[in-house]
């Protein structure tokens, strides 16, 4: 769900860890011959390793939380894939950074996507998971009022921007939905973390659904 500021300018032929904490591989028939997007995929188990030259880690598991865990530390981005659908835990994965599909939430498609996405820094949720962080936004926000004043320091356009940008949406995604450049789509993110004084996508959104303090002090 969040964006960084630059774009692959040809398909990349990515390297992926397949990290299975939790029973096989529901998806044997992913990655496809022809994938744009991934051109290998290194199946690891547990305790993971992740070795040199992996782009992505995709991490299937039951405990998204504890499986994680014995991922600290990796600069690689990392996509969970799970059953487990709990406002709290798809709250806490998002902000560790990591990308949330829910089984059964998701096609071979998207999770190409999803991967493609993380490179360039794309936190990607499949829609119910969207909706646990929004649903545990809700609650756990008490600040109704100071999430009002900042979301109003937003243009128009900004808080167009950033509701698309909540539902996990990427910068591409958002032009298109807004007849925008990708450029244009860019520039309003820079101009909305520095608004919401958020240190980049995740914790923007974060800041936006009032799933994080409002302001540093």
């Amino acid at each position: 769900m969040r964006s960084s500021d630059s774009t692959p300018h040809s398909t990349p032929h990515l390297t992926v860890a397949l990290a299975c904490a939790d029973g096989d591989w529901p998806h044997e028939d992913w990655p496809a011959p022809d994938d744009p997007y991934v051109g290998r995929v290194v199946r690891l188990g547990p305790p993971f390793r992740i070795p040199a030259a992996v782009d992505v880690v995709v991490l299937r598991c039951d405990e998204p939380l504890d499986a994680l865990r014995d991922l600290e530390g990796t600069s690689v981005p990392v996509i969970v894939v799970s059953g487990h659908l709990d406002t709290e835990t798809v709250v806490e994965v998002f902000r560790r950074g990591a990308g949330y599909l829910v089984e059964g939430d998701h096609c071979t498609c998207m999770l190409s996507s999803a991967v493609l996405g993380a490179t360039v820094g794309h936190t990607y949720l499949s829609p119910s998971a969207c909706a646990a962080l929004r649903e545990g936004a809700r609650h756990t926000s008490t600040a109704g009022e100071a999430i009002e004043r900042l979301r109003a320091l937003l243009s128009p356009r900004e808080r167009e921007v950033m509701e698309l940008l909540s539902t996990g949406l990427g910068a591409q995604e958002i032009g298109l939905r807004l007849r925008l450049s990708e450029k244009t789509v860019r520039n309003n993110l820079s101009n909305i973390y520095a608004k919401l004084d958020a240190r980049g996508g995740t914790d923007a959104v974060l800041r936006w659904l009032g799933a994080t303090p409002v302001l540093r002090t």
